[in-house]
């Protein structure tokens, strides 16, 4: 795929596709292949387009990304980045801004709640939940009192704030000590607890990536969609597409696999191997979309 320029291997061979599993996923292949101009391709970022890190703040996506998704977005209605990090740091880590070819590229960030445009570099926000800012202060005794500070981190999300496992002793022990702990004092100030790879995100309710993606798809009108994604924090994507596909408007599941989480692995249409296989996926389809 000559027009590539990144030297990440083609999985799928030049203009090749990957199979989908099920027919429903077939015909959402078939469906954006048809008709393009009327297609959305949706996509998470952490762990989709960027490799998970121990750092949040050094995620940056694959470098094959941005070629992939100029070659790619021209050719679509929209492409849609649809993440719970601010917009804005999903445009800095993903080197969205003023890349060209990207215009019929928008960052959702904030599960929907925060809105960037590449065509316009604009970005509009709503003011934060008041509960993030009083579970944002809670958060460090709710840690010491669960025997978990030890190399949890937190991240502030403006909209939302997440504890990190990762870095502690025990990952996967200091994810489970605070599950609890996290869910009551997000109840107390009106949250609810999203529970992700080594991570616990606090964040107000009727924020989610399915609620994101059908109002994206409603906006823009699309007949198809393409969604993918890697974490539990996409599964309601996953409904969204699944619903949509009841309604008649056809979609593709696709997976970033991992080894961590397998939930969506085993709902997904086409499983690829993490940010790298996605990255070939959407070069993939560029080509096979290219006059």
């Amino acid at each position: 795929m000559g027009s590539h320029t990144d030297s990440t291997p083609d999985p799928f061979g030049p203009g090749a596709l990957p199979e989908p599993a099920t027919s429903a996923g077939r015909a959402g292949l078939d469906a954006l292949l048809a008709d393009p101009g009327h297609a959305v391709i949706a996509l998470d970022f952490d762990g989709t387009l960027a490799p998970i890190v121990p750092d949040p703040d050094r995620a940056r996506a694959h470098p094959g990304t941005v070629p992939a998704l100029a070659a790619l977005a021209p050719r679509v209605a929209s492409v849609a980045v649809i993440t719970g990090r601010p917009a804005e740091v999903a445009v800095a880590h993903g080197g969205f801004a003023d890349a060209p070819g990207l215009e019929h590229l928008v960052v959702l960030g904030h599960y929907g709640a925060e809105r960037w445009d590449a065509a316009t570099g604009t970005l509009t926000a709503p003011e934060p939940h008041p509960g993030v800012a009083a579970v944002r202060a809670a958060l460090p005794g709710t840690l010491e009192h669960a025997g978990a500070a030890e190399g949890t981190w937190i991240e502030e999300k403006g909209h939302a704030v997440a504890v990190h496992t990762r870095r502690a002793p025990d990952p996967q022990a200091a994810f489970d000590a605070l599950d609890g702990p996290l869910a009551d004092l997000a109840a107390r100030h009106g949250l609810i607890v999203e529970p992700g790879r080594m991570v616990l995100e606090l964040r107000p309710p009727g924020m989610d990536k399915g609620v994101a993606l059908r109002e994206h798809v409603r906006a823009t009108g699309a007949a198809c969609v393409l969604y993918a994604g890697d974490d539990l924090g996409d599964l309601p994507a996953y409904a969204a597409v699944d619903e949509l596909r009841a309604d008649g408007t056809p979609g593709l599941l696709v997976c970033s696999g991992s080894d961590e989480v397998t939930r969506l692995r085993e709902r997904a249409d086409v499983v690829v191997d993490g940010p790298a296989g996605v990255v070939a996926l959407l070069r993939a389809l560029a080509d096979r979309l290219a006059p």
